[in-house]
C-alpha cells in the first residue's frame, strides 16, 4: 500500500500539456471510457490523474470500463490498489464507474459496489434522457444473455443505444484482432435494433474503425497496458494509436457524438464527431 500511495503523490501533470477540445455544451451528456485498466502500475495512476484533470473542466459523471478491470489477484487490497487509489480523485468527485467484465476478471466483480453492475455480469442503464448503455459479458455469450440483449434492445426507445464489452467485434490488432464468432451473434442484433456505437477493449491500444453496417466501433484497450506497435492498419482502420496508454472522452449533443482520445502524456491523438446513424428514424420518449 505504501508503494501505491507514493504513486498517487508522485503523479503530477502540467496544465500546459493539454488542451480542451470537446464542445463542453451546457445541456450535453459527457462520459469517459477506459479499457484494460486494472494493473495497479504507474501508467494506470497517470491515466487516472489525467482523467481527473479533464473531469474538473468537463464535469463528466460517468466512466465506462471495458473489462480487464482488475488483473491478477482480486482481493480487497487488489481492488484498492488497482481501482480505488488510481481513480480516487474521480470517486471523491462523485463520478460513477460502470464496468463490463473481461477475460481476466472474476465474476465476483459484478457485486463490487463501485463497479455499479448490480450483481449481474450483463446489464443496462440509462444515465440521460435518450441515451442507454448495454454492458455485455463477451467472455461467455450464451443463449440466455443473447435473449436478454435482444429483449432490452427491442424494448428501449432511447435514440442512442451504446453497447460496451471487452472483446472487439472489429479490430486490427496483431495479437487478438476481430472476434468473428462474437460478430456472428451480436452484429445482427446491433443492426436490427439501431445500435449506434460499440466500445470494446482487449487489444491494448486505441483504434477507431470505419463504420461497419452503419455502426461506429472503437477499441479502447490501452488505459494501463500498452502493446506498442500492435495495430495492423487495415481497411477497417480510420485512426489508430499504439505508442502510449490512452483513454477516450465522449460528448453527446442531441444527434451528434463528439469524441476525443487522450494519451497518458496529455496529447490528443484523435478527435472528431459523427451523427447518430439512425437519426433519420422517428423516436418515441422512453419512460424512466
Amino acid at each position: 500500500m505504501k508503494h501505491a500511495a507514493a504513486l498517487v503523490i508522485a503523479v503530477s501533470l502540467s496544465c500546459g500539456a493539454w488542451a480542451q477540445k470537446l464542445p463542453n455544451l451546457a445541456d450535453s451528456f459527457r462520459f469517459a471510457v477506459i479499457g484494460d485498466s486494472g494493473t495497479g502500475g504507474r501508467a494506470q495512476y497517470e491515466i487516472g490523474a489525467r482523467l481527473a484533470q479533464y473531469q474538473k473542466i468537463l464535469d463528466f459523471k460517468i466512466v465506462v470500463m471495458l473489462g480487464d478491470n482488475i488483473y491478477g489477484g482480486q482481493t480487497p487490497n487488489d481492488f484498492q490498489r488497482k481501482f480505488e487509489l488510481p481513480y480516487k480523485a474521480l470517486l471523491d468527485s462523485g463520478v460513477k464507474f460502470h464496468a463490463a467484465l473481461g477475460n481476466h476478471d472474476s465474476l465476483k466483480q459484478s457485486s463490487y459496489k463501485p463497479f455499479n453492475m448490480g450483481g449481474s455480469r450483463y446489464y443496462t442503464f440509462r444515465p440521460h434522457s435518450g441515451i442507454r448503455f448495454f454492458a455485455v459479458d463477451s467472455t461467455m455469450v450464451d443463449q440466455r444473455q443473447l435473449e436478454w440483449l435482444e429483449k432490452e434492445l427491442a424494448g428501449s426507445r432511447s435514440e442512442w443505444k451504446i453497447v460496451y464489452l471487452h472483446h472487439p467485434v472489429y479490430s486490427s490488432g496483431a495479437m487478438h484482432g476481430s472476434t468473428p464468432g462474437l460478430r456472428a451473434v451480436l452484429e445482427p442484433l446491433f443492426v436490427k435494433y439501431g445500435v449506434s456505437l460499440v466500445l470494446a477493449g482487449h487489444d491494448h491500444f486505441y483504434e477507431r474503425m470505419k463504420p461497419q453496417q452503419g455502426i461506429y466501433h472503437f477499441v479502447i484497450g490501452g488505459s494501463a497496458r500498452l502493446r506498442a506497435g500492435n495495430v495492423r492498419r487495415t481497411s477497417l482502420t480510420a485512426k489508430a494509436f499504439d505508442r502510449d496508454e490512452s483513454f477516450a472522452l465522449m460528448e453527446i449533443d442531441h444527434e451528434t457524438l463528439h469524441f476525443q482520445v487522450v494519451s497518458r502524456t496529455g496529447e490528443t491523438v484523435d478527435s472528431g464527431s459523427f451523427q447518430r446513424p439512425s437519426a433519420e428514424r422517428a423516436s418515441l420518449p422512453e419512460p424512466p
